[in-house]
This record gives structure tokens, C-alpha cells and sequence, in this order.
């Protein structure tokens, strides 16, 4: 009876959390032009914790400032979240995961769907008052701090 009740509970969180993500992705803006391939490291290796990241650094202009800025690294009961972010002319114009949750399968997974959900808000909103997602509360608020973090680097 327990398992039967495990088995829906998760199922459960699953269509949830995909529910959101489409209705996310309905809502999005039109996505940007692929960017050009990064000398970043990949997603699971670490980012330096407290300077801006990217090839072109940043930099301060009469409209704002710009350039790539990695967030600090966030400690979740389920492993590191950390992001960076992309900031053209005083906007945040990208989002990336450089570290996500990664302690057991269901966390992963989980930090995999929640990904593009909190991206989406936070270029919607221009901040890090996001909402957190259903099911993915260590992620959301992990995300949040490092998001934060890259935005104050940015001076933002």
C-alpha cells in the first residue's frame, strides 16, 4: 500500500512539474538566437566562486553593464547549485546552470525539470524574486542565492 502510494505521489509530482514546464514554455518569450559556443566548463565541473566569468568579462557602459557573471555556489542538502549570467547593456539577456543539484537520481531529475522554469522567470522578472518550484524547493532556493550573487556581482 505504501509503494502503490509512493508510485502515484511521485507520478503525481512528475505531471506537475511538466504541467508547469509547458505552461512555462507557452508563456516564454521568443527564445534568443543560439549563441555562439563557450569556453565555459561543463555543467558538472566548478566555477570559479567569486569573479566574472566569459571570454569578454565585464564591462561598464553608458546603458549598464555587461558581460558574464558567475554566481557563488549555493549549498543544498542535495549537493551545489550554482549559475551565471549573461548581461547586455544593464539587461539579463541569459541564464546558465553551471551546477545543479547532484545527490541521487530523483534529485537530478527533479533539477533537471526545474531548470528551465526558474530561467524562464528569471529573465522574465529581471531579478531573483522568483517563485519557487512546485517539488523543487532545494533547487529554486539554491538557484535563487547564486542568481542573487551574480546579479550583485553585476552591479544590477
Amino acid at each position: 500500500m505504501r509503494i502503490r502510494a509512493l508510485v502515484y505521489s511521485v507520478a503525481g509530482c512528475a505531471a506537475a512539474l511538466a504541467v508547469t514546464w509547458e505552461i512555462g514554455q507557452a508563456a516564454a518569450p521568443p527564445a534568443a538566437p543560439p549563441a555562439a559556443p563557450s569556453s565555459q566548463p561543463p555543467a558538472a565541473a566548478p566555477a570559479p566562486k567569486e569573479t566574472p566569468s566569459g571570454s569578454a568579462g565585464p564591462s561598464k557602459t553608458a546603458s549598464g553593464s555587461s558581460g558574464t557573471f558567475a554566481g557563488g555556489t549555493a549549498q543544498t542538502a542535495y549537493g551545489p547549485v550554482q549559475v551565471a549570467i549573461v548581461v547586455k547593456s544593464g539587461r539579463i539577456t541569459d541564464v546558465k546552470a553551471l551546477q545543479l543539484t547532484n545527490q541521487g537520481g530523483r534529485s537530478v531529475a527533479i533539477s533537471a525539470g526545474a531548470a528551465p522554469i526558474l530561467r524562464t522567470e528569471a529573465l522574465r522578472a529581471q531579478s531573483a524574486k522568483i517563485d519557487t518550484v512546485s517539488g523543487a524547493t532545494y533547487t529554486s532556493d539554491g538557484y535563487r542565492t547564486s542568481l542573487q550573487s551574480a546579479i550583485d556581482k553585476a552591479h544590477l
